[in-house]
């Protein structure tokens, strides 16, 4: 079996992270391979914003909460927070985005580096506070939020693949 597909059936969605911060040199190679995920035309729509400030993270963690409705932290402890976001004015924003989400987490399982795709992205970047974020970045245009892409070292133990569901495949030949 190739690294690839291994990388593929092996990843999993981590909630527990240790606050230890992922070296810069790997964090950069998962956002290349972010910048490499398929997109409509190749028109390359989506945005990778890589927070590593715990001040503005924890913002983000806090306004995330704030919109599911909880005060625990959405981000489950993970020092890093990848923001994908992509341009509106894309037919296919929302799937280039995902694409990017993909690539993001298993560029970091391939790095030893556990992530998860935590959802509000949308809601947070829709709000003054996110838009106002924006600005200060200096990024213009109508950006939708797709997701955000936790990392960092799991605290624990990964957790193992639940069985594959039956009659997931049609083939027609």
């Amino acid at each position: 079996m190739s690294e690839v597909i291994n990388n593929m059936k092996t990843r999993r969605s981590i909630r527990k992270y240790k606050p230890d911060m992922i070296p810069e040199d790997v964090l950069n190679r998962i956002i290349e391979a972010g910048t490499y995920a398929a997109t409509g035309m190749g028109k390359q729509s989506p945005i990778i914003i890589a927070v590593t400030n715990k001040e503005i993270r924890d913002k983000f963690s806090k306004m995330n909460a704030e919109i599911m409705g909880v005060d625990s932290d959405p981000f489950y402890g993970a020092p890093v927070v990848l923001i994908v976001l992509a341009d509106k004015s894309r037919p296919t924003y929302v799937y280039d985005g995902s694409l990017v989400m993909g690539n993001l987490m298993l560029a970091a399982h391939a790095e030893g580096i556990g992530s998860c795709w935590i959802h509000r992205a949308k809601e947070e970047f829709e709000s003054a506070e996110g838009k106002a974020f924006l600005k200060s970045l200096g990024i213009e245009g109508d950006y939708e939020g797709i997701g955000h892409c936790v990392l960092g070292y799991v605290d624990g133990e990964e957790p193992k693949a639940m069985p594959r569901k039956e009659n997931y495949v049609y083939c027609v030949k």
